[in-house]
């Protein structure tokens, strides 16, 4: 939806299944648009697009992207932005480290990002602009060698002057946005900064990069990694770093006593990796590879020194603490802060939380068309604070 200050805020439609584009396409139908009716009946309404290989392969053709051009225009519906994330299978079967396969080492990886930016560049509007989500890279286990350090940042490139030249063409702003996650090549403020500094030395004539490439700051990932957020910005700026595009989600944060141990173990599920990063008194960080490792070695008397654990598991906007469970939403509404005095800043938000499927039972006690409505009525309260509200 469009908010004052040429904002454009979505739900990332992740959270529903979508391995090809009826499938996909079914859930625009049966869900968004129930979701459109609850919060923004009257107005033009954004949709986060969430597309795998399969399905951005389908809605290339002509005919099916003429055909969603038209249901978007008939039901008062826009897409601004694209998560190019997961390539495959994101639903319903193990994801874990596969998500980040293809990685971008690879010509597959390189041929469907620019796939997807032929398909924002003629669906999204002008005065929105288009952008896509990554992949950080890759996964740290995956890269072993510099050869593959250097092959990534050669294909980035590539994709970068694809989008330059979109963006000529058809006059709108198009940019990707590689998206740090915890374990992954690159997981830190720090570690993005660094690769775009290399980025920028294959280059240092070529100002396309700070128009076309940044970071999608995912509020859950970098507050997995202890970060403050208001810091982690800052860092970007002076970097001169675009923030391609904000996504809304928190992450689980616990105090890892024996009774928390034993109620998080619902939440160590077999499909979605839930990396763990855990703090001492001292403020030393250990990394768990994901929850079930932590869950194990805690349950062995071995984590004793960890006075904290952050958990890559994203949890509703709107979801209470708990005796149990707190989350690190005070992380999100330092952004939503620093984006009302900052609005340009960033024009593109997408709230995330693809996991409904895997939470426990008793955190989704309702339809996920309630669930995403709390989610916006959330977002919207925190935003309308800081004077960033919806258009009439």
């Amino acid at each position: 939806m469009r908010l004052n200050h040429n904002i454009h805020l979505a739900y990332c439609t992740n959270i529903h299944r979508g391995s090809n584009w009826e499938e996909t396409f079914q859930s625009l139908r049966d869900k968004t648009l129930r979701v459109k009716a609850r919060v923004c009946p009257d107005s033009s309404y954004a949709i986060g697009l969430r597309l795998g290989d399969l399905a951005s392969r389908e809605l290339s053709q002509p005919n099916k992207l003429k055909e969603f051009q038209s249901w978007l225009n008939e039901n008062d519906c826009y897409v601004f932005t694209i998560n190019g994330f997961p390539y495959g299978e994101f639903h319903g079967s193990r994801v874990k480290e596969n998500v980040y396969l293809p990685d971008w080492t690879t010509s597959d990886r390189v041929e469907y990002t620019k796939r997807l930016f032929d398909i924002i560049a003629e669906i999204a509007p002008t005065d929105s602009g288009g952008s896509v989500s990554t992949v950080p890279c890759s996964y740290k286990e995956f890269i072993t060698s510099d050869e593959q350090v250097a092959k990534m940042r050669a294909n980035l490139w590539e994709v970068i002057d694809y989008i330059d030249n979109l963006s000529i063409k058809t006059g709108k702003d198009l940019h990707l946005g590689l998206e740090p996650e915890p374990m992954c090549y690159l997981e830190t403020t720090d570690e993005m900064v660094r690769f775009y500094r290399d980025m920028k030395s294959d280059r240092p004539d070529d100002s396309s990069i700070s128009n076309r490439f940044g970071i999608n700051y995912d509020t859950c990932h970098l507050a997995v990694e202890y970060e403050e957020a208001v810091d982690g910005i800052n860092l970007l700026i002076r970097e001169g770093i675009r923030i391609s595009k904000f996504h809304f989600s928190s992450a689980m944060k616990v105090y890892p006593q024996p009774k928390v141990i034993q109620e998080l173990a619902p939440f160590a599920e077999d499909i979605y990796f839930h990396q763990v990063i855990a703090r001492s008194n001292d403020g030393y960080l250990r990394r768990y590879r994901d929850l079930p490792d932590a869950l194990d070695l805690a349950n062995k008397g071995l984590t004793l020194d960890d006075d904290e654990w952050r958990i890559h598991f994203h949890l509703p906007l709107h979801c209470l603490p708990t005796e149990l469970f707190d989350t690190t939403i005070d992380q999100l509404q330092s952004v939503i802060e620093y984006l009302g005095h900052n609005p340009a800043l960033c024009s593109h938000i997408e709230m995330e939380t693809y996991t409904w499927e895997v939470l426990p039972e008793g955190f989704r006690q309702r339809d996920v068309v309630d669930q995403l409505f709390g989610e916006y009525n959330w977002t919207l309260s925190k935003l309308a604070d800081q004077g960033i509200c919806l258009l009439n």
